[in-house]
């Protein structure tokens, strides 16, 4: 379960479902609203999917979960203190990866001091082909 005190310091009021959407996001890793709705229902079967949606909106208002584009479907949540890598897509088998967040200094870095353009590159993927999928080529 999320950490009530968590909730109250973003100003939150504490509500069950807004702890069980929470608490589901930081089991799943990356979900989609869907996939959270399916673990919260485990316990809690009257959850519908508009609350999950609101709850999701809430905890990304005040910083507690972030929303990551991995395809072409709708977004996936992950807590924001997992928020240390990068999300690495294979075009072929859809498989997830991840990579350090340092991987992306000197890109970061160069669009701010070359362009002056501040990047989040958390907030998006990084699409190519996985190991697997690449050593099919040999």
């Amino acid at each position: 379960m999320a950490e009530p005190h968590e909730l109250r310091e973003k100003g939150l009021r504490l509500t069950p479902q807004r702890e069980l959407v929470l608490s589901a996001v930081r089991a799943l890793g990356h979900a989609t609203p869907e996939d959270v709705a399916e673990r919260v229902r485990q316990t809690h079967p009257g959850i519908n999917l508009s609350t999950v949606y609101r709850n999701l909106e809430t905890l990304e208002n005040v910083g507690l979960v972030q929303h990551t584009h991995l395809g072409h479907g709708g977004a996936t949540y992950h807590a924001a203190e997992e928020i240390t890598h990068l999300h690495l897509v294979c075009g072929e088998c859809g498989s997830v990866g991840d990579a350090p967040i340092d991987v992306a200094a000197n890109f970061v870095n160069t669009l701010a001091d070359d362009y002056g353009f501040k990047t989040d590159v958390t907030h998006f993927a990084i699409y190519g082909r996985c190991s697997t999928c690449a050593s099919t080529d040999a």
